[in-house]
């Protein structure tokens, strides 16, 4: 996945990151218990914020003991307890994770879309059965990907336009609730950080994609010198994150709110200035890619 979206560690509380980290593994063994162990290797650090937006906010699922398969040399590691909103949010990480692969098949290079053929095999069996649990979700991801595949087909010069198709997307994630201006709430905070998602990573992707002469909506909309295109995405930026921290604050998140809250209005900047400071992808493979992020 992207992986942008996550806390800024140094800022949480220790009692913070132990329930975030146990958030992270919980759904690593919902995504492992329901959908098989292949579909672990597709973990995302986005879903995580998602699992606790979808989780009760008071007198959660509980704490449990899992053993992560990556350090099988490693005792059992706090995580928290199966519950139907990690299952959620597990099947909607594999849904997006294959239909990534399938973007991958249509516009990679031929020895890229071998691997991501080999990888949408290897996660078939795991993509059925979580489109058979979240068919609406996989009903979306389909139309607004298909929508996205066309402006892309058509080098759209509009910024909005795309970016709105991949937000329509991550906010279909949310259930639907019985409470309207909750739903609304959980609707906005994932749309408008889907569009933040959207053009951090086009930004990432746009020297790249110079060199290959892929598609990129900031290179067709933005003229002159870098300093300048960097200035304006950077304002429509904070125009997403402040929409996504407003809708946040309409949502009844409990225990979850201090690392929400970080995510948002911490993590969400931290890695949008390494992103546009073109250092985010040497350090996003690091345990914590926001240290000496200033």
């Amino acid at each position: 996945m992207f992986g942008y979206v996550r806390p800024l560690r140094g800022e949480l509380k220790v009692r913070e990151w132990e329930q975030y980290q146990a958030v992270y593994c919980g759904l690593c063994a919902a995504m492992g218990r329901r959908y098989g162990f292949v579909s672990r290797m597709f973990l995302s650090y986005d879903f995580t914020l998602l699992a606790m937006l979808l989780l009760p906010p008071e007198n959660g699922p509980g704490w449990s003991k899992c053993r992560c398969p990556a350090r099988l040399w490693c005792g059992k590691k706090p995580c928290t307890a199966s519950h139907p909103a990690l299952d959620r949010a597990a099947g909607e990480s594999v849904i997006l994770a294959w239909w990534k692969l399938q973007d991958g098949i249509a516009d990679g290079k031929w020895w890229e879309k071998l691997g991501f053929r080999l990888l949408s095999l290897l996660l078939g069996r795991a993509y059925r059965k979580a489109k058979r649990d979240c068919s609406a979700f996989d009903a979306t991801v389909s139309q607004c990907l298909s929508e996205l595949h066309d402006l892309e087909e058509t080098r759209t010069p509009s910024i909005d336009r795309p970016a709105d198709a991949f937000a329509r997307l991550l906010a279909g994630a949310a259930p639907e609730g019985k409470d309207e201006g909750e739903k609304r709430a959980r609707y906005q905070l994932l749309y408008h950080l889907g569009r933040w998602i959207y053009l951090v990573d086009a930004w990432d992707d746009l020297e790249e994609d110079g060199r290959t002469g892929s598609y990129n909506p900031i290179a067709l909309r933005f003229s002159g010198d870098e300093a300048e295109r960097q200035d304006a995405l950077a304002l429509t930026l904070r125009h997403s994150r402040n929409l996504a921290c407003s809708a946040s604050q309409l949502l009844e998140l409990g225990q979850w709110r201090g690392i929400v809250e970080n995510i948002l209005y911490l993590g969400l900047p931290a890695a949008e200035g390494l992103v546009l400071r073109g250092q985010w992808k040497k350090r996003k493979t690091k345990k914590d890619p926001f240290q000496a992020a200033n």
